[in-house]
């Protein structure tokens, strides 16, 4: 009887835990999407990239050159950044990658949007005279905001919200901890927190591409998409090198051991194995 007590007393606790987690994430999105100032706009539709000319014309003072006795205009263009594809040695890396790049073409929009609003919050805000108004307009415009999303950010894996958070920090300069503790209380921020840290992550987690393989990844991937324009561009608010992080990524690559694919592809096939006998156990109790 206390063994079963226990057992409920601990799956109890986890899934409590669980359900707060996605809260968190949830909660976190819509603060930084809701303060956006539009809630007397018309309803938001979800953030869908935009094609971006990668080699429109600045208008600058004409200069002529003389080539042969001809005279020639000059015209500025956009500056290109033109990068390699990743050459992978690691199969199970390239895989990595590849199913990282989906998760980030659909977390991305919501963290541009996410800094679009910050940045539209923070003059709003300025431009209120006190403190109940600001907390008035703040709860106003969530309301308004969460019916638009709320569905569609309930549908954001683990992995999702952890590419999303690290996201945040990339175009916002700020982590996910600082902006909750920020707009909502330094409680709060503490207790989803500690929350996140059951599952492995950390709302203090910063992007940091020069140093950490998976954010070199994003960030590939964010400028592959971008120049092929699957991706609308906006300038990130942190400072690094991609470059460097490129070479980081090569040496990471040159250091992995012989066995390393072997060992890390029969883990992942194991992992996928249970997660069909899991859905499958799922599917048989429903019928």
């Amino acid at each position: 009887m206390v063994a079963k007590t226990l057992v409920f007393y601990w799956v109890s606790y986890f899934w409590n835990t669980f359900r707060a987690y996605l809260f968190m994430i949830k909660n976190l999105i819509f603060l930084l999407v809701a303060f956006g100032g539009l809630a007397f706009a018309k309803a938001q539709e979800t953030p869908t990239p935009k094609p971006v000319s990668k080699d429109s014309i600045v208008k600058s003072v004409e200069q002529y050159f003389y080539v042969d006795g001809d005279s020639l205009s000059a015209i500025e263009l956009d500056k290109v950044l033109l990068i390699q594809d990743l050459n992978f040695d690691s199969r199970y890396e390239r895989i990595r990658y590849l199913i990282l790049k989906r998760k980030v073409e659909k977390v991305w929009p919501y963290a541009k949007l996410a800094a679009e609003r910050l940045t539209v919050l923070d003059k709003r805000l300025a431009s209120l005279e006190t403190t109940n108004q600001k907390k008035k307009y703040s709860k106003m415009v969530e309301d308004y905001i969460e019916d638009e999303f709320k569905e569609k950010l309930k549908k954001f894996s683990k992995s999702e919200g952890q590419i999303l958070i690290k996201l945040i920090h990339r175009q916002t300069g700020n982590t996910a901890y600082d902006l909750l503790k920020r707009l909502r209380s330094g409680w709060s921020a503490f207790w989803f927190d500690k929350t996140a840290s059951v599952f492995d992550m950390s709302l203090k987690e910063e992007y940091r591409p020069e140093t950490v393989v998976d954010d070199f990844y994003v960030e590939d991937i964010l400028l592959n998409s971008i120049i092929d324009d699957k991706l609308e561009d906006q300038k990130p608010a942190i400072e690094f090198d991609y470059f460097a992080a490129r070479a980081h990524w090569k040496t990471y690559e040159k250091e992995l051991p012989a066995n390393y694919d072997s060992i890390q592809l029969a883990a992942r096939a194991k992992r996928i194995q249970e997660y069909n006998e899991k859905k499958a156990r799922k599917a048989k109790r429903k019928n």
